[in-house]
């Protein structure tokens, strides 16, 4: 069921498609070659539910939940870290990895956020090098008694505001912390749950409050060497159906007024939108972004996402542009009905693939089709592409990058979880 065709298969296959998409003008080894430069974020709390590591009894708050009880989540960092090291041996490529505030290792002290400092996460730096990949890092503005009423920065409470604010600080000196000793920069992302569940008064004074607040958090500069700064909006959540005090159009206007990335997230948005129809519109006047991918159904519920005609839309988007240097893709879903090390493979490894798409793709030709009207080629060229041998190229290119083709990585995961999870009890 989860076979792969054997080495001779796969090269001769890749052999055909390479001449296939060759009559076209495309260069395939020259699309692997920039498919390999292209990182994608993986997120840790897909590993264990969203639950982190700290000692603090809140509800969850924010509408953060992940649904779904499979056996062996990860309940320890190193259990955490053995998960995503057996995963990022399953994608092609080379990647990233994406952390939570709530994730600190605090030795068994009660450490609270706005005292968080980066040894707190060596653990993390220490493995991120072994690894070898890049961090990117979230202050943690849910799960905590100060944001159980559902507002953090823009709370009418000045000492809750503040301790946010201090949160947020300590978060980009821990980000910045890591791009240092890395080498890489950190994408320190700030998403928060403030909103209201029924229709209010006054959001403006929210978002005045929430401006302000922000500019504490980002007052001090930081070296875009070690730490990148970007914010994250929402439509709703739960709890705050009625409002988003961080909506949209808000953290456009001050994304682009303090130079800022702005993040979107392919679930946050009304059933209706989609995010790769906004992306050429913010690049238009931001000089970078943050992706965060996901799969919404019907809400924004976070599923592992598929290769749908969005996920190829966004991908269609980065390669045609050639946004791959001002774009920073991460993944965020959490799924506990499956089991969980396979939804990091299944959803990095489609977010792959369709940006292997969009490489194999004839764009200049599309171009020029539409430069001269001519959108009964453009729509024929385009639908005809759709069943062109990629697959061909993509087992060939799991192979030269050392993980296995098709779906044999797949025996590699249910030996994993006979072996490992499965102890956990």
């Amino acid at each position: 069921m989860f076979s792969a065709p054997n080495e001779k298969q796969i090269t001769q296959g890749y052999e055909h498609a390479r001449e296939i998409y060759g009559a076209l003008g495309v260069d395939v080894d020259a699309a692997m070659d920039r498919l390999a430069s292209i990182p994608i974020s993986l997120h840790c709390w897909q590993g264990d539910d969203v639950v982190g590591f700290e000692d603090l009894s809140a509800a969850s708050g924010g509408g953060i939940q992940a649904t779904g009880n499979y056996p062996g989540r990860a309940t320890t960092p190193d259990q955490l870290r053995q998960d995503a090291s057996k995963a990022l041996s399953l994608i092609p490529g080379k990647h990233r990895f994406n952390i939570h505030a709530m994730y600190a290792e605090t030795g068994g002290a009660k450490v609270d956020r706005d005292a968080l400092e980066p040894a707190h996460f060596q653990g993390w730096m220490d493995w991120a090098k072994e690894q070898g990949v890049g961090v990117d890092f979230n202050p943690t503005c849910f799960a905590h008694p100060k944001a159980d009423d559902g507002f953090t920065l823009s709370s009418y409470d000045a000492g809750i505001r503040q301790f946010w604010i201090d949160h947020c600080i300590a978060s980009r000196k821990i980000g910045a912390a890591f791009g240092k000793a890395l080498n890489s920069p950190c994408v320190t992302n700030v998403w928060i749950p403030d909103g209201f569940k029924d229709v209010p008064v006054d959001r403006n004074r929210s978002r005045e409050l929430l401006r302000d607040s922000l500019d504490a958090v980002f007052a001090e500069e930081i070296c875009p060497s070690e730490n990148l700064d970007a914010v994250e909006c929402k439509l709703f959540g739960i709890g705050s159906e009625s409002c988003v005090i961080g909506s949209h159009e808000f953290y456009l206007g001050y994304a682009l007024s303090r130079k800022i990335l702005l993040c979107l997230d392919a679930g946050h948005f009304h059933p209706t939108e989609v995010i790769s129809d906004k992306i050429s519109s913010v690049l238009a006047f931001i000089p970078e972004m943050l992706l965060h991918v996901s799969r919404g159904v019907r809400w924004d519920s976070d599923h592992v996402i598929m290769l749908t005609d969005e996920i190829r839309a966004i991908a269609e988007e980065i390669i045609r542009n050639n946004f791959e240097s001002r774009i920073h893709i991460g993944l965020d879903f959490f799924d506990a009905s499956i089991n969980r090390l396979a939804a990091w493979v299944i959803g990095t490894r489609v977010m792959i693939k369709a940006l292997l798409i969009a490489l194999l793709e004839p764009t200049e030709q599309l171009r020029d089709l539409e430069k001269a009207g001519n959108y009964t080629a453009r729509l024929a060229m385009l639908e005809e592409l759709k069943t062109m041998p990629f697959g061909d190229v993509w087992n060939y290119y799991c192979v030269k990058q050392n993980v296995p083709a098709a779906g044999a990585w797949m025996s590699d995961v249910q030996s994993y979880e006979k072996d490992v999870l499965s102890q956990r009890g």
